[in-house]
């Protein structure tokens, strides 16, 4: 089975990364050199991001 394209872009991966402090292995390593647990904490930013952009339209 092929894998799907990532919904995440590359720039909001990185700056996920970086504020979660793994994005120096990242960059060693390529996005495979890292941790499961780490993959998992940044889906979890992401969907954090997402849902205050969501809350901040519908209160404009």
């Amino acid at each position: 089975m092929a894998r799907r394209g990532g919904v995440m872009s590359d720039r909001l991966k990185e700056e996920i990364a970086k504020e979660l402090g793994f994005y120096d292995t990242v960059q060693k390593e390529g996005w495979g050199g890292i941790r499961a647990r780490d993959a998992g904490n940044m889906v979890k930013r992401a969907i954090q991001k997402a849902e205050e952009q969501l809350g901040n339209q519908k209160q404009s």
